[in-house]
């Protein structure tokens, strides 16, 4: 893992901690790695987040968003579910060149890499979009899988600012005030996209 990668890592794990919310990262099998590299065309800088640490049970908790990063060997799996869900008829304009690497746990929409627009690091930006919907329409959520994993230690760091109580709605709009001059900082583009706020 390239030290920028291994920054954002560390800053996740520090924010789960800090919080006491469990977590576990582990090391993925370089040989299903590699199989899903020629699968899925997994860029190299994921690659070597999953060997080096494996998101186990990794879902971090905000008061808008639940966000599950899915281990290496749940990673196929989840193409199946997202391409064609048990729940009935799925939009055929998913790309192949989306590769489903968290979800929502409150919503159940995806979060992909779009592979067919990797960077100079070997990373490729991170997208969502709501699912049970006509047709996927993206947003950016993080210009890139770094930049998505700092995004998720700030929400989980300004999340711990308000308590375990029910939100209402006052309380989310509140968060993701609080939340989107700190996104600006990680990534101005991901900001003006929306999703965060």
């Amino acid at each position: 893992m390239d030290s920028d990668l291994a920054d954002a890592v560390e800053g996740l794990k520090t924010v789960f901690q800090r919080r006491k919310i469990e977590c576990s990262f582990g090391k993925a099998d370089k040989a299903l790695v590699e199989d899903l590299k020629k699968k899925l065309r997994i860029p190299a800088r994921y690659r070597a987040f999953l060997v080096a640490a494996d998101p186990l049970k990794v879902e971090t908790v905000t008061p808008v968003e639940r966000i599950r990063l899915l281990p290496a060997a749940e990673l196929e799996k989840a193409q199946a579910a997202t391409i064609s869900p048990p729940e009935g008829t799925v939009p055929a304009d998913w790309k192949a060149s989306w590769v489903v690497i968290a979800e929502s746990s409150l919503l159940g929409d995806p979060y992909f890499l779009d592979t067919s627009k990797p960077d100079p690091e070997g990373d490729c930006p991170v997208y969502t979009a709501m699912s049970g919907q006509e047709r996927w329409a993206p947003t950016l959520a993080a210009s890139s899988f770094a930049q998505f994993l700092r995004i998720l230690s700030t929400a989980m760091e300004i999340a711990s600012g308000f308590g375990d109580a029910i939100m209402d709605d006052e309380d989310e709009d509140s968060f993701r005030e609080a939340l989107g001059p700190k996104v600006k900082v990680i990534d101005a583009a991901a900001l003006r996209a929306g999703h965060w706020t």
